[in-house]
């Protein structure tokens, strides 16, 4: 119940690897790796966990993840999505020391927290798409390429300020318990002392840890998940909006809306009707 340490596999002829994966669902699988992470969301919806974030994931989501960062992507869905998974030294030890890659290495730097890119231009997209169907030689062309053009895009950090990649053993085994819990119960009533119980603390030594660990209240972290689950479903249901709030945890309709705002910066009527091609049911 710990995220796993990734060893990605670097095919013969080349120092990183790039692939694609194609699920028919992406399982919640925390895990990191010594690797920077660039991955491409090329088909199917679900949500994105890096660090103390959670946010919905679409066809065009692009992020670079920089080492020892953990993350995941949860989806009942079938998803695909092009992945390039590199170390720094993967050019040389020096490479990125050159004067001419200074915009590359603060890039990467900058990755630390995780870096999603905003209105990224088609014809890079498809760039970052193809990067697994070329030769070694023309991938890591590519891959500099699209660092370089990374590089003076628009990005977002990721995760919040207080959050510290690679924490020490014992508390990303803690924060794993807890977060692959609450994954799969956040929609039920979340009790501290339950929650604490899990990783042997008491309620008031947990809410230190978590906030220490995470940099947000627990609460923060369960709303979270929740206006998650809500965007989901405003966007993939004709549920009420009170359905919408209680099937995602939710037991006030006022706090439901003031949560959602704080998060999405709109109501959930607005975000909803910000995403008519989404296709709808009842269920």
């Amino acid at each position: 119940m710990k995220p796993r340490y990734e060893r990605p596999g670097v095919p013969d002829g080349s120092t990183f690897t790039s692939f694609l994966r194609c699920e028919d669902s992406y399982d919640f699988a925390w895990h990191f790796h010594r690797e920077y992470e660039l991955t491409l969301i090329t088909a199917g919806s679900g949500t994105r966990y890096v660090g103390t974030t959670v946010e919905r994931y679409l066809p065009g989501d692009l992020v670079l993840l920089g080492p020892e960062l953990p993350h995941t992507y949860a989806s009942s869905q079938r998803s695909e999505a092009a992945v390039t998974q590199f170390r720094h030294d993967f050019l040389g030890p020096d490479f990125f020391d050159l004067p001419q890659f200074g915009a590359i290495r603060l890039l990467l730097s900058g990755s630390s927290r995780g870096l999603s890119f905003s209105a990224v231009p088609p014809e890079l997209a498809a760039a970052v798409a193809r990067i697994p169907e070329l030769g070694p030689a023309d991938q890591t062309v590519r891959l500099l390429d699209v660092l370089s053009r990374l590089a003076e895009a628009q990005s977002v950090p990721v995760t919040g300020a207080g959050y510290a990649a690679a924490p020490s053993t014992v508390v990303r085994d803690r924060v794993d318990v807890v977060c692959r819990h609450l994954q799969e119960t956040h929609t039920e009533p979340v009790q501290l002392e339950e929650i604490a119980a899990l990783v042997h603390l008491t309620p008031t030594s947990f809410s230190r840890f978590f906030r220490r660990a995470l940099g947000c209240t627990l609460t923060d972290y369960v709303n979270q998940l929740r206006v998650e689950t809500a965007s989901r479903l405003l966007t993939t249901t004709s549920l009420p909006i009170t359905d919408v709030a209680t099937r995602s945890g939710f037991r006030n309709l006022a706090n439901f809306n003031r949560r959602f705002r704080e998060l999405k910066s709109m109501r959930p009527t607005e975000y909803r009707a910000a995403h008519p091609a989404a296709t709808l049911s009842a269920r």
